[in-house]
């Protein structure tokens, strides 16, 4: 007999008002508005309710954040919390500043030279993106530090005239001791007033030249793009009665708009972090502590894993194929979204995205002027979606049709499934991790029609889908607490570094190694090294040396709390159509869905 699924899909009651929650611990208006790539979204707390909408994403961002907001009738709120993609289109797109790049003498090149790494190891004719900085506005400014001291003096006067909306400095062990870089960075800062000048040690203080070489451009790259946006954002906000936001982080927190304008780059994947913070919290309200979070919108798909109630976090992460050394949630990404595009390479096989078709024309069956197939196009012709979509669009079934001509919807999603399926295994399997043991936490406005699938390939037991997953980053937003990360770099040998704080993250590493692990600081912080690196690589040098990279801390305000309520009891049996808020969940042959709270719980008996 075939294995039977059942799916616990956990939602709100949906009151005469038209509030489609209740949520208690609130005393204050809280907003939270994610753009995304198709929809923004917007969750808004008052008196114990939560409203919410989804609007399309306008090419102006600033006017998709306001119209949201009026949609959800916000005005004076107690706070604000907003996700962007700003920051990460203008890198992906290329459309950041002219940015200039300035280097201790002789290591003009570092941004091209790299690491002298392949693009990828197996194919010889993969290349690596174009340095955002050519080399004719790459300068050296003479003076030397080494780890131990000045080798040299700095010489201001060897700094050359720059032309540039940007300047990015990377000077040799600034980590160590920031003072020829922080004179170097003035000096520019008095030449031209009104350029967005970076020091790397003020946003990656550590060591590795080009990492930091690296974040410290792309931070000077989008300062001009993502503070014009701010500026236009405060300024649509102030119109509408609304205050300025606080700009979530790559780590999981937000912060103050004016820091998210200093330093852009904190907020590079602000959206879908937002996104792993209101997995977390669906998947503790289910009392599943391990989970892997799975968002599917409409350009792309993020996964992250969730370990004892935590989002994973990493140091370090490539954007656009360059490393930024900066604390992020630890993600993977992959184009594929209910706006991606299906289609055939040259040699006849089908492929989707990462090209999307975002909210103009969005796709065909969207009925305003698109014609390429997409994923969404698909599951509309397969009956896995209703006439209406959250937001007032009606779809075309036709225009669907017209756009497939030639394709069959299932192989379009097999396709699909195949892709974000990859992305799920790097994040478990790829890391030592049984995905058997973790529930999925699937949300966007795409992703519960494809959770059963992708869970049955992966063998997990338990599904979890909120009746919010259409917005559920707008909800991570609000559940966000204000964070601020800090690192300091050590390089010594953990016996020599002294004390240490009582919470935080160390980066220790075996004296002679070339990279390191993380572990949380505590008072065995040796012992749980070894261990660490005993799973990690299958063995422990107990005997041997410890050395202390850095130091990463956090201070944290946390945000109000929030209690999800009971919902209304519904059950469902595939193959079927569960019309959540904001999203739609499909049940396939063999699965059972029963709505009993605020989460939906898949699970397979």
């Amino acid at each position: 007999m075939e294995p039977v699924a059942r799916i616990v899909v956990k939602g709100y009651p949906r009151p005469r008002s038209g509030v489609n929650a209740v949520l208690k611990s609130v005393s204050v208006d809280v907003l939270g508005i994610d753009v995304g790539g198709t929809f923004t979204d917007a969750v808004l707390l008052r008196d114990g309710g939560l409203v919410t909408a989804k609007v399309p994403t306008s090419a102006r961002q600033e006017d998709s954040v306001v119209t949201a907001a009026r949609e959800v009738g916000a005005a004076d709120v107690g706070r604000f919390t907003h996700g962007t993609t700003v920051a990460t289109n203008a890198l992906l797109e290329r459309k950041g500043a002219r940015t200039a790049f300035v280097a201790t003498s002789g290591f003009e090149h570092l941004l091209h030279l790299r690491r002298q790494a392949r693009a990828s190891l197996y194919r010889l004719c993969a290349v690596h993106p174009e340095p955002l900085v050519p080399l004719e506005r790459c300068f050296g400014v003479r003076g030397r530090l080494s780890p131990e001291g000045e080798l040299a003096p700095l010489e201001l006067d060897s700094l050359p005239e720059l032309d540039a909306e940007a300047v990015a400095v990377c000077l040799l062990h600034s980590y160590r001791d920031p003072a020829h870089e922080a004179a170097v960075a003035e000096e520019l800062r008095r030449r031209l007033p009104h350029a967005h000048v970076v020091a790397s040690h003020e946003i990656a203080p550590e060591f590795r030249e080009y990492e930091r070489a690296s974040t410290a451009t792309i931070d000077a790259y989008l300062g001009p793009v993502v503070s014009r946006y701010l500026r236009a954002l405060a300024e649509r906000c102030a119109e509408a009665g609304l205050a300025a936001p606080l700009v979530m982080r790559s780590s999981g927190g937000v912060a103050e708009l004016e820091d998210a304008a200093a330093h852009p780059a904190v907020a590079l994947v602000s959206g879908p972090a937002a996104g792993a913070v209101g997995a977390v919290l669906v998947a503790h309200r289910a009392g599943c502590e391990n989970a892997i979070s799975f968002d599917m919108g409409g350009t792309s798909t993020d996964v992250c894993l969730i370990v004892g109630g935590r989002a994973e976090r990493t140091s370090e992460r490539e954007v656009g194929g360059f490393p930024v050394r900066l604390p992020s949630v630890d993600l993977h990404t992959v184009g594929a979204g209910g706006g991606s595009i299906v289609w055939r390479d040259t040699g006849g096989a089908l492929r989707v995205g990462p090209e999307s078709a975002g909210a103009e024309p969005g796709p065909a069956c969207y009925g305003r002027g698109g014609t390429r197939p997409t994923v969404t196009d698909a599951n509309l012709l397969l009956g896995r979606l209703p006439a209406r979509l959250a937001g007032g669009i009606e779809l075309d079934a036709g225009a669907a049709e017209r756009a497939f001509a030639g394709i069959d919807p299932a192989d379009a999603i097999d396709v699909v499934n195949a892709e974000m399926l990859h992305a799920l295994r790097v994040v478990s399997v790829e890391r030592g991790h049984d995905p058997r043991d973790f529930a999925l936490v699937a949300f966007g406005g795409a992703g519960p029609l494809h959770a059963c699938a992708l869970a049955e390939e992966l063998e997990i037991g338990t599904v979890l889908v909120p009746d919010a997953a259409g917005v559920l980053s707008a909800l991570g937003l609000v559940a966000s607490d204000e964070r601020r990360d800090r690192v300091r770099s050590y390089l010594v040998p953990l016996a020599e570094a002294g004390e240490l704080p009582d919470e935080g993250e160390a980066d220790l590493r075996y004296a002679g190694q070339s990279f390191e692990l993380t572990v949380p600081l505590q008072p065995e912080l040796a012992e749980a090294f070894h261990r660490a690196h005993e799973e990690r690589y299958g063995y422990a040098d107990r005997a041997r040396e410890l050395e202390l990279v850095a130091v990463r801390t956090a201070d944290v305000r946390r945000a109000p709390p929030l209690e999800l309520p009971e919902g209304e009891p519904l059950e469902a049996a595939g193959p079927a159509v569960v019309e959540l808020s904001g999203a739609t969940c499909w049940l396939p042959p063999g699965w059972v869905g029963v709505r009993d709270g605020p989460t939906v719980i898949v699970t397979r008996s």
